[in-house]
């Protein structure tokens, strides 16, 4: 069994203990369920750098990354760098993050925001919202394309947007349906970690125009981003890089700058 096996049982798991404590009428009555979003796929459309820097302080490839900030200071220096969306980690039991993490960093920032989480129930979905989340990840690694449909159409529903992950030829044609905004490559393989851009370069050509393009994980330099820019992405998902700091927004400043150069 590999690691996201595991997450996903875990997963499974953990949402059932959840819905057994806060009801869904709870999660409606929060401030944000009127609240609308903000469109993080209109942002990377119209932006040049396309930077969407994550909150992650470990993960299970490298253990821990950063425990020496705040939330709010890590969005708020994303947002002042130009970041176009911060994606928040919420996973607690691999990522070290939870709910709350998404809350503050709503509280922080005026900027779309990612619930980085292993969706596998409406429910989470419903939680995303609660918190303040723009949208949602969908992980088709995990998902069936019964399920990505039904979880895609819930969070449109809400007013989220859907960013769809995929790893390979496979997953990318099970997935393709019109209620994605974005469809990101991770170039991460969630069974070796190994990692290469060749995945998003690979799949370029397949992800119709329709969807914006993303790609994730790996990118450490400005000339993979400058690699990828010719086969169409316009975001590009950036955690650890920044993360591992000792000044997560600075280093976003920095990085997002010299792309503007």
């Amino acid at each position: 069994m590999n690691i996201l096996d595991k997450i996903i049982i875990d997963k499974k798991r953990e949402v059932i203990l959840k819905k057994s404590i806060i009801p869904v009428s709870q999660l409606e009555a929060s401030v944000f369920f009127g609240k609308e979003t903000i469109s993080l796929s209109k942002k990377l459309k119209e932006s040049n750098s396309g930077i969407i820097a994550e909150h992650k302080r470990r993960s299970p490839s490298k253990s821990i990354i950063n425990n020496s900030f705040t939330v709010e200071e890590v969005v708020k220096g994303y947002e002042n760098a130009g970041a176009c969306g911060i994606s928040v980690l919420t996973d607690g039991k691999y990522f070290g993050g939870s709910l709350d993490d998404l809350l503050l960093a709503r509280a922080s920032v005026n900027i779309p925001l990612l619930r980085k989480e292993f969706i596998v129930d409406e429910y989470q979905i419903l939680e995303a919202k609660a918190h303040g989340a723009d949208l949602i990840l969908l992980i088709a690694a995990v998902l069936t394309r019964d399920e990505i449909k039904s979880l895609s159409e819930f969070a449109k529903k809400l007013g989220l947007e859907v960013l769809l992950e995929v790893h390979n030829q496979e997953e990318l044609e099970k997935s393709i349906m019109p209620t994605l905004d974005m469809i990101g490559v991770n170039n991460r393989n969630l069974k070796t970690f190994e990692v290469s851009l060749d995945f998003s370069k690979d799949l370029a050509s397949q992800i119709p125009n329709d969807f914006v393009k993303v790609s994730e994980s790996g990118i450490s330099s400005v000339e993979a981003i400058q690699e990828l820019k010719p086969y169409g992405y316009k975001g590009f998902l950036i955690g650890e890089n920044f993360m591992k700091t000792d000044n997560a927004g600075q280093a976003a400043m920095e990085f997002i700058s010299q792309i503007n150069q």
